[in-house]
């Protein structure tokens, strides 16, 4: 009978030293591989598998596509890749369309664990802000693994356990100096094969981690698995889907980008600010066209067309006024609004 052998790790926001105390925890003789997802900049090289490498026992590296998986190594996806568990025990590296403006996304990581190695999967999900990783953890759910979050208490940014917490019914919350503990006991844990997806859910699952390794979203029909909005994506502009999973509402565009409704919510506030800073800089670009008119006709002794334009420009101006105040008032909103204390 199998046991909990696969370890996948999510973090974000505070992450860099949740990972580097966790691994600390980790004993050398954990039977058990560890796949980890920390959001980081996609223009320059990482080089947090050599940070976890000198903090814990187990060796860290950044896996390459097609490499086989092997126990007691850490596996941590590259910058700008998403890192997609696959069969034949093998890893695959691909670039496909970023999940909650990320890539990596933590999602894409957990999603694939559950689909290939279901009730051996552990995840976990430790400090960042928004929601990736929450319906991979759903996923992981409903596919018999287990789930573990740690501590919003001690997390320097509690949102992502917090929002898992929210849509999972987790079997742990946990601080990171006792992970280490936990997790050998469930690397000692025999398991059974158990799923309570559907078959919907399940062919979505597939669609999805099948997207993640940068296959076509709209030729494989991904508009077919859920409702279709009214809402556009905001990075590519193509038409948004929602899917449901339990009661977490995601969204998914035919090009294959992907948003849980609170990052959907921050991407096009987001959006709104950028576009109140575009009008107020051609406007003000109109205010400088007209003064600059005006003045030409002032120099050639046109004074009535000086002062007409002159009077336009100013009006401009005015109305640029407006959009500036309005731009220092617009607010940056998602989700985790809900879990600011007064």
């Amino acid at each position: 009978m199998a046991k909990c052998d696969i370890i996948v790790v999510g973090a974000s926001a505070g992450g860099f030293s949740a990972l580097t105390d966790f691994v600390k925890t980790l004993p050398s003789d954990l039977d058990a591989a560890i796949f980890i997802v920390l959001h980081t900049s996609p223009y320059s090289p990482s080089s947090l598998p050599q940070i976890l490498s000198r903090s814990g026992a187990l060796k860290a590296t950044h896996p390459v596509d097609g490499e086989e998986i092997k126990k007691g190594h850490i596996y941590v996806a590259p910058p700008d890749h998403h890192l997609i568990l696959e069969k034949g025990n093998k890893m695959a590296v691909k670039k496909g369309p970023k999940e909650n403006r990320f890539r990596p996304a933590i999602d894409s990581l957990f999603r694939s664990a559950a689909l290939i190695f279901g009730s051996r999967v552990v995840g976990i999900v430790m400090s960042g802000m928004l929601d990736d990783g929450t319906s991979g953890m759903w996923n992981i759910n409903r596919c018999g693994g287990v789930t573990i979050v740690q501590d919003p208490e001690e997390a320097m940014y509690p949102s992502m356990p917090k929002n898992v917490m929210q849509y999972v019914d987790v079997d742990h919350v946990s601080p990171i100096q006792e992970m280490g503990a936990l997790l050998l006991k469930l690397t000692l844990t025999k398991v059974s094969q158990k799923s309570s997806l559907s078959e919907e859910d399940m062919a979505l699952l597939k669609m999805e981690v099948i997207i993640a390794t940068h296959d076509n979203a709209f030729e494989i029909g991904i508009l077919d698995m859920g409702n279709l909005t009214t809402f556009t994506c905001p990075e590519c502009h193509g038409a948004l889907v929602s899917i449901e999973e339990g009661q977490l509402v995601r969204f998914r565009c035919h090009t294959g980008h992907a948003y849980t409704s609170s990052t959907l919510m921050a991407s096009v506030t987001k959006s709104t600010e950028e576009k109140l800073w575009e009008a107020m800089r051609a406007m003000e670009e109109v205010t400088m066209l007209l003064n600059r008119v005006g003045d030409q006709y002032k120099k050639i002794g046109n004074s009535a067309a000086s002062k007409q334009f002159k009077q336009k420009a100013k009006e401009i101006s005015d109305r640029a006024r407006v959009i500036h105040d309005s731009v220092f008032t617009q607010e940056l909103m998602s989700e985790d609004m809900r879990f600011i204390e007064d």
